[in-house]
């Protein structure tokens, strides 16, 4: 029985594994791709057009690369900090109208940025914030406020406050219990929250062409164009370095939590 369990088990990893990684392969392969005519089973012709490209000084896609992330860690960590307090405040306190907030937290997730962006654009004009990188920030912080929020309430939901009043009832300000006792607990949700953000704002087109107004280019901007002309050869390129990115910086907050929780695990004894 347990030979089967196992097996089973087996199966299904290595089933998820394929459908998460076939997708890449065809990535990979179609960036190399030349030529790949209908009803042909591989490719006919092989070049490396892409990549000469990406890696060429005209192209800047290095500068746009380091300037998109940039961006995006910039937008995680002013979301985190609003996030934090907000989220705190849903997931321990109890008080009137706390569903109806949790709801509309999740407007702009649940409008279209269409509906929305030009209402923005001429409120940015207005105030400014048009082709600038900080207009830029703050109108991706409308689609990222909201996962920042939801992760991190489920994550005070369950960690709840008793360990924070335990450290006060022993001496600790509300600083001290914050950073030594709260903070390590919600790390894990912190770090869900924050891969989460950055995901959605290193992706944004339409808002941020919308406010960059071509003087603020990202990664997604020099994507996209290739991927609606039909270039397979450069979609696919871009698509990966795409991917491998965000892949990239998860492994790195993901041993970055690790790291902490090994360098203050006296805190727990």
């Amino acid at each position: 029985m347990k030979r089967i369990k196992k097996s089973g088990y087996t199966l299904l990893m290595n089933t998820i594994i394929f459908i998460l990684g076939f997708p890449l392969i065809v990535l990979v392969i179609w960036s190399f791709t030349k030529r790949w005519p209908w009803p042909c089973m591989f490719p006919k012709a092989f070049g490396i057009r892409s990549f000469q490209y990406m890696i060429s000084p005209g192209s800047n896609t290095l500068q746009v690369l380091i300037g998109s992330i940039w961006l995006s860690i910039v937008v995680t960590l002013i979301t985190l900090l609003i996030s934090i307090p907000a989220a705190r405040a849903l997931g321990i306190y109890h008080f009137k109208g706390k569903k109806l907030f949790k709801m509309a937290i999740l407007a702009p997730i649940i409008v279209p940025p269409v509906a929305t962006g030009m209402g923005i654009h001429v409120a940015f004009i207005k105030m400014g914030l048009v082709n600038t990188f900080m207009g830029v920030v703050l109108v991706h912080l409308i689609p990222c406020l909201p996962y920042g929020v939801r992760i991190l309430t489920n994550t005070f939901e369950i960690t709840g406050k008793s360990m924070e009043m335990q450290a006060k009832v022993l001496g600790a300000s509300g600083l001290q219990a914050f950073f030594y006792i709260t903070l390590p607990l919600i790390a894990p949700g912190l770090m869900a929250a924050s891969s989460l953000v950055f995901i959605v704002s290193f992706s944004q087109y339409f808002l941020t062409f919308l406010i960059g107004g071509g003087n603020v280019i990202t990664f997604s901007m020099m994507m996209f164009p290739y991927i609606q002309s039909g270039d397979r050869m450069m979609a696919s390129a871009y698509s990966l370095v795409f991917v491998l990115t965000i892949f990239v910086l998860l492994i790195v907050m993901e041993k970055i939590v690790k790291r902490y929780y090994k360098t203050h695990n006296h805190f727990y004894i």
